[in-house]
C-alpha cells in the first residue's frame, strides 16, 4: 500500500453514494418532474408541510383536551461549574455565585450553582454554592478547602419566567 499523503486520500470503496442527478432528461428516470410527481404543494420549490399539519383541519394536538398538572415550571436547574475551571481562576477568599458570574463561568438565569468534580484542585478553595457533587466535595476537602451550601434560589430559574412576572405584579403589603 502506498504511503498515505494528502494528494492520494480517498474514501473506502462503497463509502459514497452516487448523487441523484435530477432533471437530466426523461430516460434518466429523474427527468421531467424530477421525482416530485405532478403539481401540488410538495412539488413546489420550498413547499414543505410542518410537523402535525393536517391540511387545514384542526390538528390533533389542538383537538385533544389539555388536563393535568405540569411541574416543569418549578424545576431546579443548576449552572454547572467544574473543578478544572475553578482551579484556573485567580480568585482568593470566598468564591460565591456573584464571583463566578463576574469571572464569566456562570451566565443566564439558573436556580443556583453546582460544582462538579471534573478536574483536579491544586489550592484550597473556599466555596459558597447551592450544590456540590460527591467527588467534587472529596477533592476540595482533600486540598484543604471548605464548602458552604446555600439554601434557596438566588436567581429565577429559566422555567419560572411566569412566576417572576407574577411576583412583580403582586402589591406589597
Amino acid at each position: 500500500m502506498p504511503s498515505l499523503r494528502l494528494h492520494n486520500l480517498q474514501p473506502r470503496p462503497g463509502a459514497r453514494h452516487r448523487v441523484k442527478r435530477l432533471g437530466c432528461g426523461e430516460s434518466s428516470g429523474h427527468g421531467k418532474t424530477s421525482g416530485k410527481g405532478h403539481k401540488g404543494q410538495k412539488a413546489r420549490s420550498g413547499g414543505s408541510i410542518r410537523l402535525g399539519f393536517e391540511g387545514g383541519q384542526m390538528p390533533l394536538i389542538r383537538r385533544l383536551p389539555k388536563r393535568g398538572f405540569n411541574n416543569a415550571q418549578f424545576k431546579t436547574t443548576y449552572a454547572p461549574v467544574n473543578l478544572a475551571e475553578l482551579d484556573k481562576l485567580a480568585l482568593n477568599g470566598l468564591i460565591d455565585e456573584a464571583a463566578l458570574r463576574k469571572a464569566g463561568l456562570v451566565n443566564g438565569s439558573w436556580s443556583g450553582v453546582k460544582v462538579l468534580g471534573d478536574g483536579e484542585v491544586t489550592k484550597a478553595l473556599s466555596l459558597k454554592v447551592h450544590a456540590v457533587s460527591a467527588s467534587a466535595k472529596e477533592k476540595i476537602e482533600k486540598a484543604g478547602g471548605s464548602i458552604e451550601l446555600v439554601a434557596g434560589k438566588t436567581y429565577p430559574a429559566r422555567n419560572s419566567a411566569k412566576q417572576a412576572a407574577a411576583a412583580k405584579r403582586k402589591p406589597k403589603a
